[in-house]
């Protein structure tokens, strides 16, 4: 299933961020839960991240493509994310109900309702 860029947030940081809304992944990841940012990880999921297209994979059947730049305007952004993805060997992947209007990071990494965590690169 493709998830389309009114579904997510690409995010910069530390180690950048992935947030899914509406993921038909979202029962197959784990809980999320990292009180002071101490991020769990997810060891059966890859992430290959590009530059139009990436593709968050799971075991068995569970994964999801994931648009990426849909312009010029966002192929650099999409190309800085896609870089420290790179840097950072993964991603963190949060996958949630529906995008926050305003993302408060520490309600969404310990509100027992994220799913996700960090997901290294294929």
């Amino acid at each position: 299933m493709l998830l389309t860029r009114d579904k997510t947030h690409f995010a910069l940081g530390p180690v950048p961020f992935l947030l899914l809304a509406g993921a038909p992944i979202h029962s197959s990841l784990p809980a999320l839960h990292a009180p002071e940012g101490r991020m769990p990880s997810c060891p059966e999921w890859r992430i290959m991240p590009r530059l139009t297209m990436s593709v968050v994979d799971g075991p068995g059947d569970a994964g999801c493509l994931v648009q990426g730049a849909r312009s010029q305007e966002e192929a650099e952004d999409m190309a800085q994310w896609c870089g420290a993805v790179e840097q950072a060997g993964g991603a963190v992947v949060v996958s949630l109900d529906a995008l926050p209007e305003d993302i408060d990071w520490d309600e969404l990494l310990t509100n027992g309702r994220s799913r996700g965590g960090f997901v290294a690169m294929a």
